[in-house]
């Protein structure tokens, strides 16, 4: 892929408050299909626990079946070594769980919308689906007894409907404007949203990732990526760089490259890439592992 569209992003997730936006399934029919019977689900079938999922078929595999039973979301990618630690581990459990919870595959460089409307900022990144909202979530690899514990967990969960969450709605319609290409109008709602609340942290994220949009529209990845390789000392490509990174679900590479600069850089230069760095915080959040250990670089960096 050469280009990023961010117009493909279908909508926005932020951890801790997500909400789906245009995303959502609508309420099942009065007569809903039926499930599929576990019966059907032999060992020779196992792609029933296991579904590659895509931006095209999100909706029906991922937010309708989570309605009937949760489903666990696996963003990886092929070029990820702890993803091929944690995917079969994944895979095995699906495969025992007999259809009591399904597998959702998502292959972050083929479906970079949905690796961003989840914000996901590494790999592998591991959500629980239920009721068609997100749940619970975590990142890199932990043991097998522990996934196990969170399973049970998210199973236990799908027994009862997840409290939808309270959302300002100026917020939800500013992630569907997001989500439709309307950078515009995204950017007037959460800016009327912080005037009257400045610290609300959805808004201030949502507005971060507004101007990340806007940075990337029509930038071409891989030339980012190599002028930022052939001139080290350049902030501008630099920070264009990150911006792509973050894009591709590898915020904690544009982090570690933003920070690695500060260190080699004086001046106005290093201020630049300092304050970017800081911007890309905002699209991920505070609470966001992989931002608080880069805080952490960026204040050794700079003292």
């Amino acid at each position: 892929m050469s280009q990023l569209d961010p117009r493909s992003i279908p909508s926005t997730f932020t951890r801790g408050a997500v909400d789906l936006g245009a995303l959502r399934p609508a309420p099942p029919p009065s007569r809903p299909s039926p499930a599929p019977q576990p019966a059907q689900q032999t060992a020779a079938t196992p792609a029933a626990e296991i579904i590659e999922v895509t931006e095209a078929n999100f909706q029906a595999e991922v937010l309708q079946r989570s309605l009937q039973v949760p489903v666990v979301v696996d963003f990886w990618a092929e070029w990820c070594g702890p993803c091929k630690q944690l995917s079969p581990m994944l895979e095995k459990l699906a495969a025992e769980a007999n259809g009591s919870w399904v597998l959702a595959t998502v292959d972050v460089d083929a479906n970079q919308g949905l690796a961003a409307a989840f914000r996901v900022q590494s790999i592998p990144t591991v959500y629980a689906v239920v009721g068609g909202q997100p749940v619970d979530g975590f990142t890199g690899v932990i043991p097998e007894q522990q996934l196990r514990q969170w399973i049970d967990a998210v199973r236990a969960a799908g027994g009862s409907a997840p409290a939808e969450p309270e959302v300002d709605q100026r917020i939800v319609d500013a992630d569907d404007n997001l989500a439709a290409g309307d950078l515009d109008g995204a950017e007037e709602l959460f800016r009327e949203v912080l005037r009257e609340r400045p610290s609300e942290q959805l808004a201030t994220s949502g507005l971060a990732q507004v101007a990340l949009m806007r940075r990337v529209q029509g930038a071409d990845a891989r030339r980012a990526l190599a002028d930022a390789q052939a001139r080290p000392d350049d902030p501008r490509a630099q920070a264009l760089a990150a911006d792509v990174e973050v894009m591709n679900g590898r915020a904690e590479e544009a982090y570690a490259r933003l920070v690695d600069a500060v260190r080699r850089m004086r001046g106005d230069d290093r201020d630049l890439v300092r304050r970017h760095l800081l911007e890309l915080f905002d699209v991920a959040g505070p609470d966001d592992p992989a931002v608080s250990a880069a805080r952490r670089d960026l204040a050794s960096a700079l003292f």
